[in-house]
């Protein structure tokens, strides 16, 4: 009887131990996949990218707080936080699965210290140029994404095009930008072709915008703007001084036409963080390595214009491009 009694009190605690354990196991998260975003300073371009980066990888069922967790970190245009973020990124309490480095300086700081956490970029013009892969089909090794190079030749074109009587074009750039060094160099040659004479004006940072541009606004027909972080972070300033001289501003993406530039063929920042997002699901599933993920653009920019800053400069948009424009 005692034997018999023994006997259902071990099957009792035996089927209580397997409800145990699989009410315990019902309640286990997956393991979450570790992402850090570096972003080299806030303005809308950038934030679109990472935006488009976020809502693709939800609609690709990646989701922040589920089965990834995504830790965001803006180094507000400052080299030496940019590295600090990058290196907190790779600390072995908090390292991460995925790094996406959104604009130059911000994947230059992360590539210069893995050779092993894969990295994805976005925002960056020359990726060979400034180091980042071997080469746009082939990168190489742990670090690939998408290039916001712009159809220089277009930007310059709109000049003449929307002022016919532009001699001299001045370049609007920071020094430290390696972006917008490449950028300037293709103006400066496209220019040449149409018999524009392009001269580089450089800032170092955003306190000496204003009073480069006031001074840059009585030497210049036209102003020229590449996708460099610290002016278009600035463009609102930029377009209130250029716009008060009269001096029309051709920029390199829709952002910043909506920031007061006048015209751009520009590319969707959106979009294309989007796409760096198609790259990172590949990584994270396993599927394919940063190695042999060529670097990707995004074809076909499309033409924005501010027709009202057109007014305010008193240009007539000619009729073949207000067709072409969004």
């Amino acid at each position: 009887m005692k034997i018999k009694k023994y006997h259902i009190i071990t099957a009792i605690i035996l089927i209580c131990s397997v409800f145990l354990v699989f009410f315990s196991n019902s309640n286990v998260k997956p393991e979450q996949k570790q992402i850090g975003i570096i972003q080299f300073i806030e303005h809308d371009c950038l934030d679109m990218a990472r935006k488009g980066f976020i809502d693709e990888l939800a609609e690709q069922g990646f989701e922040d707080g589920k089965n990834i967790k995504i830790d965001y970190q803006n180094a507000q245009g400052d080299q030496s936080v940019c590295n600090s973020i990058a290196s907190n990124f790779l600390e072995n309490s908090a390292k991460k699965d995925l790094i996406l480095s959104i604009a130059t300086p911000a994947a230059q700081s992360v590539a210069n210290l893995t050779k092993s956490v894969p990295i994805l970029f976005t925002a960056v013009t020359d990726p060979v140029s400034c180091g980042l892969v071997k080469s746009i089909d082939e990168p190489g090794g742990n670090i690939t994404g998408t290039s916001d190079m712009v159809a220089v030749e277009k930007q310059i074109n709109l000049i003449k095009q929307l002022k016919p009587s532009a001699r001299k074009v001045g370049i609007l750039y920071c020094s430290s930008e390696a972006n917008s060094q490449v950028q300037a160099q293709i103006a400066k040659s496209e220019a040449e072709k149409l018999g524009l004479e392009a001269i580089d004006y450089t800032v170092s940072n955003s306190s000496e915008i204003q009073q480069m541009v006031e001074y840059m606004a009585g030497l210049v027909d036209a102003i020229f703007v590449p996708t460099d972080n610290l002016v278009v972070s600035c463009m609102p300033l930029v377009s209130k001084i250029a716009t008060a001289a009269k001096k029309p501003i051709i920029c390199s993406e829709s952002a910043s036409v909506k920031n007061g530039a006048l015209a751009t063929y520009g590319i969707d920042f959106y979009k294309l963080g989007k796409e760096t997002a198609k790259q990172a699901v590949q990584v994270l599933r396993g599927q394919e390595t940063p190695q042999k993920l060529p670097v990707q653009y995004q074809p076909d920019p499309k033409l924005c214009i501010n027709y009202e800053v057109a007014k305010k400069l008193e240009i007539e948009i000619p009729e073949n491009l207000r067709r072409q424009a969004q």
